[in-house]
C-alpha cells in the first residue's frame, strides 16, 4: 500500500493508504477527500479533481498533457504543481507524496 496524505481545503491533513494502480481522483474519492468534487467521473472534460501535487514529488507524477492542460485553464488556484486527479495513476515512487485540495474547484 501506498501512504498519500491529502491537504483538504480547511488545512486538514488526511492521510491514507492506497493500492498502486488506482487514480488520484479515485483515492479520493474512495476516502471522502473534502473539496474533490470529481464531476466529470474521471473523464479529463471538467476540472473538478484540480490537485496540486508536492514539489518533490512533481517529477515523479510528471506534467500534464495537452487534454489535461487545457482543463486546468478553468482550474481555479492552478500553480506550476497542478494536476487534474483523474490523470495521475498512484505509483508506488508516490509513497509519502502530500497533494493540496484547492479551496474551489473549476
Amino acid at each position: 500500500m501506498i501512504t498519500l496524505t491529502f491537504i483538504e481545503p480547511d488545512g486538514t491533513a488526511k492521510p491514507v493508504s492506497v493500492a498502486p494502480g488506482l487514480t488520484l481522483m479515485e483515492a479520493a474519492m474512495r476516502n471522502n477527500i473534502r473539496g474533490v468534487v470529481a464531476e466529470c467521473g474521471g473523464q479529463c472534460s471538467c476540472a473538478t479533481c484540480h490537485m496540486q501535487i508536492d514539489a518533490a514529488y512533481f517529477d515523479r507524477v510528471g506534467a500534464p498533457v495537452d487534454d489535461e492542460e487545457d482543463m486546468l485553464d478553468f482550474a481555479e488556484e492552478r500553480g506550476e504543481t497542478s494536476r487534474l486527479g483523474c490523470q495521475v495513476e498512484i505509483e508506488d515512487s508516490f509513497d509519502g507524496m502530500v497533494i493540496r485540495i484547492p479551496s474551489v474547484q473549476g
